[in-house]
């Protein structure tokens, strides 16, 4: 009787989910590693993922959950990624596929690939348990050319980046872990590249063309979770290249929209002399995140600096200095942040900006806007209201932006649906973009 039931019990789907499920193995688990830092200090462990050595930034982040979503958030692109949080890979990796329709946007995570350079773990799972998980963390590495390092202290690498900053490091994978840690001068510095044309579209794509306002997105490596906030809004999305110069097409959108994105903003300085233009002459509502939040410092004339440690987590408190729709002048928000690079804090501050959020810790801006007297709506915040993973408290900022878009449409007397508008708008993206490619060349 006790055999029949185990057997049964294991035949149940609903049942069987409840246990850890063995990875059939850890691809590269008895080859040697070893964590190279600029700074002087090495760290051994073992390979897990693809057994190749690779160069990068070594950077920390303290979210406790959602390691599959930060790994292909693009804003991590050129990183070696150090998990605080002791056990990574625990409930595994799901299948990354998504319809798109006005639910979704193609893909379950932040987007189609892993795009941080390599991963550090205190301890990578050998078994994974989770209802949707379709591989381990370890496969997932290897299948996308992704090394990985287990079996070391990240508590006390992420002390070391937190005294000396962000370092740039080297994984040494295999024979290579033998070896002496390289030069000084061998060590590779993303952000001298511009990282954001390597994440970007190359070409403009649509997402839910039915929908009732139209939004614009600059892609400077945007993640998937801030495309599905606008759709699951009922805006339909056109996503165009970072460069791409949006005063060729404005009049046929109802907003702007600057996406996140990896790197230096400097190297996005086309993107901000096109949009001080389109804030001069445009009164449409315009909103940025992050890097796209950059974009719209420097098109107001303020300085985009690089951070001795930068914010990475899930967990960074912000203080709103100024009230805009759900937000509240004097609250402190909890939000998710990932950025290097920060806008210099200035006074005075240009004329029609005023600083919007800045963080609780250590002071920098978290945000600007215009002001109510310059007759523009822009908005730029630092963190990610879009979470994923992370806090939600500032999520309703999309709503508050397609609030604008669509007053802004009724005032102008526009129909409140308007599906054949997105057909129109394509043709003449198309047309565009020989100029684009030729200015980008």
């Amino acid at each position: 009787m006790s055999g029949m039931l185990t057997r049964n019990l294991f035949r149940s789907p609903r049942l069987y989910r409840g246990f850890a499920t063995h990875a059939s193995s850890i691809p590269g688990s008895s080859i040697p590693a070893v964590l190279h830092l600029k700074t002087g200090q090495s760290f051994s462990g073992r390979s897990f993922g693809a057994p190749h050595s690779i160069y990068g930034e070594t950077v920390f982040s303290t979210s406790i959950t959602s390691y599959t979503e930060s790994m292909t958030d693009p804003s991590y692109r050129g990183q070696i990624l150090v998990f605080t949080t002791p056990l990574i890979g625990n409930y595994g990796v799901p299948s990354n596929s998504a319809p798109c329709d006005d639910k979704d946007v193609g893909v379950i995570l932040e987007s189609s690939r892993i795009q941080c350079t390599a991963v550090v773990v205190a301890d990578v799972a050998e078994k994974f348990s989770h209802y949707q998980a379709v591989e381990s963390l370890a496969s997932w590495c290897q299948r996308h050319g992704v090394p990985g390092i287990t079996g070391v202290d990240t508590r006390a690498i992420t002390r070391l980046l937190r005294d000396q900053g962000t370092t740039l490091g080297r994984l040494a994978i295999g024979p290579d872990a033998a070896l002496s840690a390289p030069a000084t001068s061998d060590y590779w510095d993303p952000t001298t590249e511009n990282l954001v044309d390597q994440v970007s579209t190359k070409e403009p794509y649509e997402l839910n063309p039915t929908g009732d306002v139209r939004i614009a997105v600059l892609d400077f490596g945007a993640k998937a979770n801030i495309l599905r906030a606008l759709v699951r809004r009922g805006a339909s999305v056109t996503v165009l290249p970072w460069d791409f110069d949006f005063n060729t097409v404005r009049d046929q959108f109802d907003g702007l929209f600057l996406s996140n994105g990896p790197g230096d903003p400097n190297h996005c300085m086309t993107a901000a002399l096109h949009l001080r233009r389109t804030i001069s002459e445009w009164d449409k509502p315009v909103f940025g995140i992050c890097m796209g939040h950059q974009v719209i410092g420097m098109a107001a004339g303020l300085d985009a600096y690089r951070m001795t440690f930068g914010n990475r987590g899930h967990n960074q408190p912000v203080l709103a200095l100024a009230s805009s729709g759900s937000i509240r002048a004097g609250r402190v928000y909890v939000t998710s942040q990932n950025h290097q690079y920060a806008l210099r804090l200035q006074d005075p501050f240009p004329q029609g900006w005023e600083p919007f959020f800045i963080n609780c810790n250590d002071s920098s801006v978290e945000g600007i806007k215009s002001t109510a007297d310059s007759g523009r709506k822009v908005w730029g915040v630092q963190f990610h209201p879009e979470s994923a993973g992370g806090p939600l408290d500032t999520i309703e900022m999309f709503t508050d932006f397609l609030a604008e878009c669509r007053a802004h449409r009724l005032q102008l007397g526009l129909p409140k649906t308007d599906p054949m508008g997105a057909a129109q708008v394509m043709p003449q993206l198309t047309q565009e973009m020989p100029q684009r490619v030729a200015v980008a060349a």
